[in-house]
Formats: structure tokens, sequence, C-alpha cells
């Protein structure tokens, strides 16, 4: 059994905290937009605090624990209160319920993260499981395939964007093999090891396209952009999304944005 587990008697309810990564504020700004229009949607009540910036993730990875600690404290005050912190990343969410834990060694600084944890959700998660939707009312005429990144194990985030998915009209959700193999990112992996990160790429892209999909769907946007710079390297036409603008767009074809 996976040690990664999302915690149990979360918060819910629609007002929410929106931790829009640093993915989305470097790279990605409009899965942090479509993740708004999304919640909006849905009457979620945003805040959006200032002062946010990372989860800790690639300073505890590098094996920096010093610094990492620093970075999880920011930002657990940052997103104080009680309310559900919205996360859209699995590799973010799955860092503060599980990893920024395993950061802290004195037993005074656990109560106080554990409970941070405790309040964060990965975007289908929530709107699954914390808000009870599992009928997605949009369109979306396409072949798609979706990438499992190794920070979904052991959550119920798979399940959850399987059921979203497959309940889009038009959507033809495609079987890939070897579903929990890992694209090869895995931030500063990828720079430590470039030649075994690469095969990983090679063989993840293999699997995801072999169905030739029209649209190769993610959770995370560091694998996307992984497994999505390997593509465009080899002039591979298949349109990259996150599972945020999926169900975004099916909205607006829908007539509901």
């Amino acid at each position: 059994m996976s040690l990664l587990h999302t915690p149990p008697n979360r918060p819910t309810g629609k007002s929410v905290q929106l931790m829009t990564t640093c993915l989305c504020d470097a790279f990605y700004s409009d899965v942090a937009k479509a993740t708004v229009e999304i919640l909006d949607f849905l009457g979620c009540e945003i805040e959006l605090p200032d002062g946010q910036t990372c989860c800790g993730q690639p300073a505890f990875n590098a094996g920096d624990w010093a610094n990492s600690r620093k970075v999880i404290r920011h930002a657990e005050k940052t997103f104080s209160g009680d309310k559900p912190i919205i996360v859209p990343s699995g590799s973010c969410a799955a860092m503060i319920f599980h990893g920024a834990l395993l950061a802290f060694e004195k037993e005074e600084d656990l109560p106080a993260i554990k409970a941070f944890g405790e309040r964060t959700w990965e975007l289908v998660d929530y709107i699954v499981y914390g808000l009870g939707i599992t009928q997605w009312p949009g369109k979306f005429d396409a072949k798609m395939t979706f990438h499992r990144s190794c920070h979904l194990r052991g959550s119920r985030s798979p399940e959850a964007v399987n059921a979203l998915l497959t309940s889009i009209e038009g959507v033809d959700l495609q079987p890939i093999d070897e579903v929990e193999q890992c694209c090869g990112f895995g931030g500063t992996f990828s720079v430590s090891f470039p030649n075994i990160s690469e095969k990983m790429g090679e063989l993840k892209i293999e699997n995801l396209t072999a169905c030739k999909p029209d649209v190769v769907a993610a959770g995370d946007m560091g694998c996307m952009m992984h497994f999505g710079g390997m593509m465009d390297k080899q002039g591979m036409p298949y349109k990259r999304m996150h599972i945020a603008q999926v169900l975004r767009d099916s909205l607006k074809n829908a007539g509901k944005l």
C-alpha cells in the first residue's frame, strides 16, 4: 500500500482558498484561470491569498529540507484559516498533505503542518468527493488519454478524473498501457539524471499516444511541461491540456460558460 493517501475528514463547503502554484505563475496561467472559472461555475466563493509562492516541493526533492521547511511554513501562514485549500496540481497537493509532514522533525511543528495538509484538496478530488459532483455537464468531441502522475498514486483523484471525463458528452477516454509509469520528470531528477529521464519520458509518450488521441490530458503541470516539451521537440501533433482546461472548455462547448 502506498504511504501517500488523501487525508480523511477534510473540510468541504464552497468558500475556498485557491493555491495557483508556481508553475501556473511561471508557465500555465491559463490553468489557474480555468480553475477559477470552474470553481465559479460551481458556485464557490474563491479567496486568492496574497503572498503565496510555492509548496516547498523543489527544495524538498533536492534534499534541502531546511529551506523546504521555510517555504512550507510560509505557505501554511499564507493559507491561514479553516477553509478548504484547492490546488490544480496533484504533486503540490500531495506535497502539502504528505511531504510536508516528512520535512518536519520537531513534534511542536507537526500539529500546524498536519492541519494545513488536512485542509488541502487536489482540484478534481475536491469536485467529486468534496462537492459530490460525479457528472460533468460539458461537451468535448475528442479522443483523449489521461496521464496519471506519480503524485496521484494512493489518492482517489484518478477515479475522480475518470468519473468526470467519461461523463462529458463526446469524450472518448482511451486506456493506456503502463498507466502507473512515471513520465520521468521528477523535478530535479530530470536535471540530475537526464538520460534516464528522457528514456522514461519516451516510454510514457509512446503509451499516451499509441491510440493517436486528439488530446493528452494531465493533472500535473510539471509532467505536462516535461513530456510536452519532448513532444514538441519531436514534432508530435498531439494537443496537451490540463484537466481544468478540459473541464472549462467542455462547459464553453456546451454553452454553459
